[in-house]
Protein backbone atom coordinates (compact mmCIF):
# COMPACT_ATOMS: atom_id res chain seq x y z
CA UNK A 1 0.00 0.00 0.00
CA UNK A 2 1.26 3.43 -0.95
CA UNK A 3 -0.60 6.59 0.00
CA UNK A 4 -0.15 10.22 0.93
CA UNK A 5 -1.23 12.06 4.08
CA UNK A 6 -1.81 15.78 3.63
CA UNK A 7 -1.50 18.67 6.09
CA UNK A 8 -4.10 21.24 7.15
CA UNK A 9 -4.17 24.90 8.12
CA UNK A 10 -6.41 26.72 10.58
CA UNK A 11 -8.61 29.53 9.34
CA UNK A 12 -9.04 31.30 12.65
CA UNK A 13 -8.49 29.68 16.03
CA UNK A 14 -10.52 30.91 18.99
CA UNK A 15 -9.50 29.62 22.42
CA UNK A 16 -12.48 29.61 24.73
CA UNK A 17 -13.18 28.54 28.32
CA UNK A 18 -11.17 25.82 30.03
CA UNK A 19 -12.95 22.49 30.39
CA UNK A 20 -13.13 20.29 33.50
CA UNK A 21 -10.80 17.80 31.77
CA UNK A 22 -8.06 20.44 31.49
CA UNK A 23 -8.50 21.09 27.77
CA UNK A 24 -9.87 24.33 26.34
CA UNK A 25 -12.96 24.68 24.20
CA UNK A 26 -11.87 25.90 20.79
CA UNK A 27 -13.38 26.99 17.52
CA UNK A 28 -11.53 26.83 14.24
CA UNK A 29 -11.96 25.94 10.60
CA UNK A 30 -9.66 23.18 9.38
CA UNK A 31 -8.71 23.36 5.70
CA UNK A 32 -6.81 20.50 3.99
CA UNK A 33 -3.79 21.63 1.97
CA UNK A 34 -1.67 19.93 -0.67
CA UNK A 35 1.51 19.33 1.38
CA UNK A 36 1.84 15.64 2.07
CA UNK A 37 3.83 12.95 3.80
CA UNK A 38 4.26 9.68 1.88
CA UNK A 39 3.69 6.23 3.38
CA UNK A 40 4.42 2.75 2.10
CA UNK A 41 3.12 -0.32 3.97
CA UNK A 42 3.72 -3.99 3.19
CA UNK A 43 3.35 -7.27 5.07
CA UNK A 44 6.41 -8.42 6.96
CA UNK A 45 7.63 -11.10 9.40
CA UNK A 46 7.73 -8.52 12.20
CA UNK A 47 6.60 -4.95 12.77
CA UNK A 48 9.14 -2.53 11.32
CA UNK A 49 8.85 1.25 11.21
CA UNK A 50 11.34 3.38 9.27
CA UNK A 51 11.33 7.03 8.29
CA UNK A 52 13.19 9.34 5.95
CA UNK A 53 13.00 13.02 5.08
CA UNK A 54 12.54 15.37 8.02
CA UNK A 55 13.95 13.82 11.20
CA UNK A 56 11.22 12.65 13.58
CA UNK A 57 11.95 13.06 17.31
CA UNK A 58 11.86 9.86 19.34
CA UNK A 59 8.51 9.23 21.00
CA UNK A 60 8.49 6.78 23.94
CA UNK A 61 4.95 5.78 22.94
CA UNK A 62 5.96 5.09 19.35
CA UNK A 63 5.17 7.05 16.21
CA UNK A 64 1.48 7.81 15.67
CA UNK A 65 1.51 5.63 12.56
CA UNK A 66 2.59 2.66 14.66
CA UNK A 67 -0.02 3.56 17.29
CA UNK A 68 -2.67 3.56 14.56
CA UNK A 69 -1.57 0.09 13.43
CA UNK A 70 -1.56 -1.23 17.00
CA UNK A 71 -5.04 0.16 17.61
CA UNK A 72 -6.42 -1.84 14.69
CA UNK A 73 -4.21 -4.84 15.37
CA UNK A 74 -5.67 -5.17 18.87
CA UNK A 75 -9.16 -5.39 17.39
CA UNK A 76 -8.52 -7.31 14.15
CA UNK A 77 -5.25 -9.25 14.67
CA UNK A 78 -3.56 -7.86 11.57
CA UNK A 79 -0.40 -9.33 10.06
CA UNK A 80 2.93 -7.75 10.93
CA UNK A 81 3.81 -4.82 8.70
CA UNK A 82 6.81 -2.95 7.42
CA UNK A 83 6.00 0.77 7.39
CA UNK A 84 8.07 3.47 5.75
CA UNK A 85 7.19 7.12 6.28
CA UNK A 86 8.76 9.82 4.16
CA UNK A 87 8.29 12.91 6.28
CA UNK A 88 7.76 16.08 4.22
CA UNK A 89 5.40 18.08 6.47
CA UNK A 90 7.30 20.06 9.12
CA UNK A 91 6.92 18.70 12.63
CA UNK A 92 5.36 20.74 15.44
CA UNK A 93 4.42 23.57 13.09
CA UNK A 94 0.64 23.58 13.57
CA UNK A 95 0.00 21.77 10.27
CA UNK A 96 -1.27 18.47 11.70
CA UNK A 97 1.21 16.24 9.90
CA UNK A 98 1.47 13.56 12.59
CA UNK A 99 -2.29 13.46 13.02
CA UNK A 100 -2.73 13.11 9.27
CA UNK A 101 -0.24 10.22 9.12
CA UNK A 102 -2.18 8.37 11.84
CA UNK A 103 -5.62 8.97 10.33
CA UNK A 104 -4.60 8.04 6.80
CA UNK A 105 -2.96 4.88 8.14
CA UNK A 106 -6.27 3.91 9.77
CA UNK A 107 -8.06 4.50 6.46
CA UNK A 108 -5.49 2.61 4.40
CA UNK A 109 -5.49 -0.43 6.69
CA UNK A 110 -9.29 -0.43 6.83
CA UNK A 111 -9.47 -0.51 3.04
CA UNK A 112 -6.46 -2.73 2.41
CA UNK A 113 -7.53 -5.46 4.84
CA UNK A 114 -11.26 -4.96 4.18
CA UNK A 115 -12.06 -4.37 7.86
CA UNK A 116 -15.41 -2.78 7.10
CA UNK A 117 -15.12 0.14 9.52
CA UNK A 118 -17.49 3.06 8.88
CA UNK A 119 -16.44 6.69 8.78
CA UNK A 120 -17.93 7.15 12.26
CA UNK A 121 -15.98 4.18 13.61
CA UNK A 122 -12.75 5.41 12.02
CA UNK A 123 -13.28 8.87 13.52
CA UNK A 124 -13.83 7.34 16.96
CA UNK A 125 -10.59 5.36 16.65
CA UNK A 126 -8.73 8.41 15.35
CA UNK A 127 -9.83 10.42 18.40
CA UNK A 128 -7.94 7.94 20.59
CA UNK A 129 -4.77 9.06 18.80
CA UNK A 130 -5.25 12.85 18.96
CA UNK A 131 -7.83 15.61 19.07
CA UNK A 132 -7.42 16.65 15.44
CA UNK A 133 -6.94 13.14 14.00
CA UNK A 134 -10.67 12.64 13.27
CA UNK A 135 -10.62 15.58 10.85
CA UNK A 136 -8.37 13.70 8.44
CA UNK A 137 -10.79 10.77 8.12
CA UNK A 138 -13.13 12.77 5.87
CA UNK A 139 -10.35 15.26 5.06
CA UNK A 140 -12.54 18.11 3.89
CA UNK A 141 -13.12 21.64 5.25
CA UNK A 142 -14.82 21.62 8.62
CA UNK A 143 -15.73 23.84 11.54
CA UNK A 144 -14.00 22.25 14.54
CA UNK A 145 -15.23 22.73 18.10
CA UNK A 146 -14.78 21.02 21.45
CA UNK A 147 -11.13 19.91 21.59
CA UNK A 148 -11.14 19.96 17.79
CA UNK A 149 -12.96 16.65 17.44
CA UNK A 150 -16.50 18.03 16.95
CA UNK A 151 -16.64 18.54 13.20
CA UNK A 152 -19.22 20.25 11.01
CA UNK A 153 -18.52 19.71 7.31
CA UNK A 154 -21.41 21.86 6.12
CA UNK A 155 -19.26 24.98 5.81
CA UNK A 156 -19.07 26.33 2.25
CA UNK A 157 -15.75 28.07 1.66
CA UNK A 158 -15.19 30.00 -1.54
CA UNK A 159 -11.49 30.86 -1.47
CA UNK A 160 -9.66 31.30 -4.73
CA UNK A 161 -6.06 32.31 -5.09
CA UNK A 162 -2.59 31.13 -4.11
CA UNK A 163 -1.41 29.86 -0.74
CA UNK A 164 2.09 30.32 0.65
CA UNK A 165 3.06 28.40 3.81
CA UNK A 166 6.29 29.35 5.58
CA UNK A 167 7.77 27.44 8.52
CA UNK A 168 10.70 29.04 10.36
CA UNK A 169 13.07 26.88 12.46
CA UNK A 170 11.33 27.90 15.69
CA UNK A 171 10.00 25.34 18.17
CA UNK A 172 6.77 26.30 19.88
CA UNK A 173 5.78 24.50 23.08
CA UNK A 174 2.02 23.94 22.94
CA UNK A 175 1.86 23.99 26.74
CA UNK A 176 3.64 27.34 26.84
CA UNK A 177 1.42 28.71 24.07
CA UNK A 178 -1.71 27.82 26.03
CA UNK A 179 -0.25 29.30 29.22
CA UNK A 180 -0.06 32.70 27.49
CA UNK A 181 -3.68 32.69 26.28
CA UNK A 182 -6.55 34.51 27.93
CA UNK A 183 -9.66 32.50 26.97
CA UNK A 184 -12.50 34.51 25.43
CA UNK A 185 -16.03 33.18 24.89
CA UNK A 186 -17.46 36.46 23.61
CA UNK A 187 -16.92 36.13 19.84
CA UNK A 188 -18.71 36.35 16.57
CA UNK A 189 -19.25 32.91 15.04
CA UNK A 190 -16.21 32.01 12.97
CA UNK A 191 -18.39 30.54 10.24
CA UNK A 192 -20.08 33.94 9.86
CA UNK A 193 -16.77 35.81 9.75
CA UNK A 194 -15.54 33.55 6.96
CA UNK A 195 -18.48 34.67 4.81
CA UNK A 196 -16.86 38.12 4.64
CA UNK A 197 -14.68 39.00 1.64
CA UNK A 198 -11.12 37.70 2.05
CA UNK A 199 -9.86 41.29 2.25
CA UNK A 200 -11.89 41.75 5.47
CA UNK A 201 -10.52 38.70 7.31
CA UNK A 202 -7.34 40.30 8.67
CA UNK A 203 -7.85 41.28 12.30
CA UNK A 204 -11.19 39.47 12.51
CA UNK A 205 -10.47 35.86 11.50
CA UNK A 206 -7.71 35.60 14.08
CA UNK A 207 -5.62 32.88 15.64
CA UNK A 208 -5.47 33.60 19.38
CA UNK A 209 -1.97 32.13 19.62
CA UNK A 210 -0.56 34.49 17.02
CA UNK A 211 -0.42 37.76 18.93
CA UNK A 212 0.97 36.31 22.15
CA UNK A 213 3.61 34.20 20.40
CA UNK A 214 4.69 37.04 18.11
CA UNK A 215 5.21 39.20 21.21
CA UNK A 216 7.33 36.43 22.74
CA UNK A 217 9.35 35.40 19.65
CA UNK A 218 10.71 38.20 17.48
CA UNK A 219 11.46 35.89 14.55
CA UNK A 220 7.76 35.04 14.29
CA UNK A 221 6.81 38.70 14.46
CA UNK A 222 9.27 39.56 11.69
CA UNK A 223 7.93 36.76 9.48
CA UNK A 224 4.35 37.89 10.02
CA UNK A 225 5.24 41.49 9.14
CA UNK A 226 7.12 40.40 6.02
CA UNK A 227 4.09 38.44 4.78
CA UNK A 228 1.68 41.28 5.51
CA UNK A 229 3.95 43.76 3.71
CA UNK A 230 4.13 41.41 0.69
CA UNK A 231 0.62 42.50 -0.32
CA UNK A 232 -0.97 39.27 0.88
CA UNK A 233 -4.74 39.41 1.15
CA UNK A 234 -4.70 37.45 4.41
CA UNK A 235 -1.93 36.32 6.78
CA UNK A 236 -2.24 34.05 9.80
CA UNK A 237 -0.47 31.53 11.99
CA UNK A 238 -1.65 27.92 11.78
CA UNK A 239 -2.44 26.02 14.97
CA UNK A 240 -0.08 26.90 17.79
CA UNK A 241 2.68 27.69 15.29
CA UNK A 242 5.29 28.08 14.10
CA UNK A 243 3.90 27.91 10.53
CA UNK A 244 2.50 31.07 8.97
CA UNK A 245 0.50 31.17 5.78
CA UNK A 246 -0.50 33.90 3.38
CA UNK A 247 -3.31 33.89 0.82
CA UNK A 248 -2.89 35.95 -2.35
CA UNK A 249 -5.62 36.60 -4.88
CA UNK A 250 -2.84 37.29 -7.37
CA UNK A 251 0.58 35.69 -7.88
CA UNK A 252 2.82 35.00 -4.90
CA UNK A 253 5.72 37.50 -4.91
CA UNK A 254 9.34 36.48 -4.53
CA UNK A 255 10.30 36.84 -0.88
CA UNK A 256 13.81 36.99 0.56
CA UNK A 257 13.36 34.20 3.12
CA UNK A 258 16.26 32.52 4.95
CA UNK A 259 17.37 29.15 3.56
CA UNK A 260 16.53 27.53 6.89
CA UNK A 261 12.81 28.24 6.35
CA UNK A 262 10.61 25.54 4.83
CA UNK A 263 8.30 26.93 2.15
CA UNK A 264 5.37 25.42 0.26
CA UNK A 265 3.11 26.96 -2.39
CA UNK A 266 -0.19 25.75 -3.83
CA UNK A 267 -3.36 26.94 -5.53
CA UNK A 268 -6.59 27.15 -3.60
Amino acid sequence: MRFKANAKINLGLFIKSKRPDGYHELESVFLPIDWSDELEISESKSLVFESSGITIPNDPNGNLVVQAYELLNYQFDLPALEIHLKKNIPIGAGLGGGSADAAFTLKALNEGFMLGLSIEELEALALQLGSDCPFFIQNKPAIAKGRGELLDHSIDLDIKGNLLVVVPPVHISTAKAYSLIKPNDDREELAELLKLPLSDWQGRVVNDFEEVLCSEVEELNELRNMLIESAADYVSMSGSGSAFFAIYKNDIPNLDLPESYLVHQMKL
